[in-house]
């Protein structure tokens, strides 16, 4: 019979950790580290920002592994400007994500860097005023220069040109198009020609607030000059395209990086699919989302959305409560800090980069040595 626990003289019990089944921590011994994978396990067995990227690779891993499981990755911020546009093409390539909900800006961006334009280091020495008349615009700590942008705009009226008007264009098709156009016509990689080449569909809710809105409206003003039939845009198209993509699946999972429209919008499809069924529309399940990894920096006490944590959104519907099953991490933390840490360490241990280089090895293409 096992000893029963005495109060202290304080009246405290004083419980063993082990028999509470509380998990031990350890030291980061970086002499074991001879991988990314193996860094990050161990600094999952720290503390703070660390071990909030452990647990977010342990998350990610699951979801990864999960055959059933349809990976949604939502993108917001200054990514591709940030030179996160590999990262997102390794996951694509994966197999790991399914579909993108983005901002229409961090998709300019990548189309830029696809079509073999670079973005350059902000030099503090020029302020914002002489930036702006020497055509470079400024992206935190990184230069779009504005020739970059009217490339952009050549590329996509090439596109609408040779639109159907009948056709009614919405931003999954716009994007489609685009990556078939970098398919095509660009040698290197890019998200939007690694999406369209994985059939990964890419949705921009906000779509009009980007460089690519902008073009669309330019283009119609061009139409309309030309008393050319105008080009019709439904961002409901999207909104219906990804909702019956979602009801499709069995488990869903969410891979968030940032905030704002794109996390939202692919969230709120949990509440869509309750009241299909509350108000009659169709007989199905509840539908809410199995995993969710979050990368962003915005506390909860500013009381943005970006902020809102995944205990939050059970309460609206959007994800299977933990204690039914639903796995959930959060990081704190700079996306280019913590998601090329996470995303290497989960495709090391799926062994996404040694198929990568036995295809390479069957092409004939030799692997650059290390």
């Amino acid at each position: 019979m096992a000893k029963q626990r005495e109060k202290t003289v304080t009246g405290r019990v004083l419980h063993d950790p082990v028999k509470d089944k509380l998990r031990p921590m350890f030291p980061l011994d970086l002499s074991k580290c001879r991988t990314v994978d193996e860094l990050v396990r161990g600094m999952g067995d720290t503390a703070f920002t660390g071990r909030q990227i452990g647990d977010a690779a342990d998350v990610l891993e699951q979801m990864a592994r999960d055959k059933d499981c349809f990976v949604v990755m939502t993108l917001s911020g200054a990514l591709t400007v940030g030179k996160m546009g590999l990262v997102f093409c390794d996951l694509i390539e994966s197999g790991v994500v399914k579909a993108i909900v983005s901002t229409g800006a961090l998709m300019a961006h990548g189309l830029v860097e696809a079509t073999g334009y670079s973005h350059f280091r902000y030099n503090p020495n020029m302020d914002d005023k002489e930036l702006f008349h020497a055509g470079y615009n400024r992206v935190y700590d990184s230069l779009e220069p504005e020739t970059n942008l009217d490339h952009v705009e050549e590329v996509m009226d090439h596109i609408f040109t040779a639109w159907d008007a009948e056709d009614i264009a919405c931003s999954w098709k716009i994007h489609q198009r685009i990556g078939e156009y970098l398919h095509k016509t660009a040698p290197g990689r890019g998200i939007l020609k690694s999406a369209y080449e994985h059939k990964v569909p890419i949705f921009v809710p906000a779509f009009s607030d980007s460089e690519l809105g902008i073009d669309f409206a330019l283009h119609k003003i061009a139409r309309q000059r030309d008393k050319r039939p105008l080009l019709r845009f439904d961002p409901f198209l999207d909104f219906e395209k990804f909702a019956d993509t979602m009801l499709a699946t069995r488990r869903m999972g969410i891979f968030t990086i940032g905030g704002g429209v794109p996390r939202n919008w692919s969230q709120q499809f949990g509440v869509y699919a309750e009241l299909l069924a509350r108000r009659g529309y169709k007989k199905i399940p509840l539908k809410r989302y199995n995993y969710g990894v979050r990368i962003c920096p915005e506390p909860v006490h500013w009381g943005g959305l970006s902020g809102s944590t995944y205990t939050e959104a059970v309460s609206w519907g959007k994800f299977v409560p933990p204690e039914e099953g639903g796995r959930f991490a959060e990081v704190f933390d700079d996306a280019t800090v913590a998601l090329p840490l996470i995303v290497r360490a989960v495709l090391e241990r799926i062994g996404y980069f040694k198929r990568k280089k036995s295809v390479k090895r069957s092409n004939g293409v030799p692997n650059r040595k290390s």
